[in-house]
């Protein structure tokens, strides 16, 4: 998701808190995620909720050079950070969308964000995509993270596809998919404008079946 579903530039909500596709789905977890979404935890990181103490930590990590360079221009100061986060929120509401901070252990503030956007009603078909702060990269946090956004996205979302789109140029992003499972059905040419300059993008997906049979593979292995 290297096209960021929200732009600071188009959101102007002042800081007043502090706080389909139908057939071969997967069995849905019940969870009120629309209210708030639950707290994903694995082995040295876990996913929750982003909150306005994220922000600055946010802006630290993912407007460097190296992160940013493949992604939408993140939001360039703290209040648009603050921003961001309430966006994200409201989308959740409405059932659209989820953002979840990536905090490692033994920290208390986010570090990155895994994103889910709804294609269509009911995210039958659904976009995700990643960004973390380069001092995590190679650690195995994405790994960890991914594979808990990906059986959030399955089972208790109840998509059916997941797709993303990154950079033909992005070696590190294309290899975290590839890694997960997914596979690449082709490249959009000229899809992404980031800085003036058109780039190709790779379209990846993984469907809800390939991943429950990833998920058997690597606990085959790992006995």
């Amino acid at each position: 998701m290297e096209i960021m579903p929200y732009s600071d530039r188009n959101n102007v909500t002042a800081i007043t808190e502090r706080q389909p596709l139908t057939q071969n789905r997967p069995q849905i977890v019940s969870t009120d995620w629309r209210a708030q979404l639950p707290v994903l935890t694995a082995a040295g990181v876990t996913l929750r909720e982003l909150t306005l103490e994220d922000a600055p930590a946010l802006l630290a990590m993912l407007t460097t050079e190296e992160v940013s360079r493949f992604i939408s221009p993140p939001p360039t100061t703290v209040e648009g950070f603050e921003r961001f986060i309430l966006w994200a929120r409201r989308q959740r509401e409405a059932g659209q969308y989820v953002c979840f901070g990536v905090v490692p252990e033994g920290m208390t503030t986010a570090v990155g964000l895994f994103q889910v956007r709804s294609m269509e009603p009911g995210f039958a078909s659904a976009e995700w995509g990643f960004v973390i702060g380069s001092p995590y990269w190679g650690t195995g946090l994405f790994m960890a993270g991914a594979e808990l956004v990906l059986e959030f996205a399955f089972k208790t979302i109840g998509a059916f596809r997941l797709e993303a789109r990154s950079a033909v140029q992005n070696g590190r992003g294309n290899g975290a998919l590839r890694k997960l499972g997914a596979e690449r059905e082709g490249v959009l040419k000229k899809a992404f404008l980031l800085r003036g300059t058109y780039h190709d993008q790779n379209i990846w997906s993984i469907l809800a079946s390939a991943w429950a049979q990833a998920k058997v593979t690597w606990e085959q292995r790992a006995a």
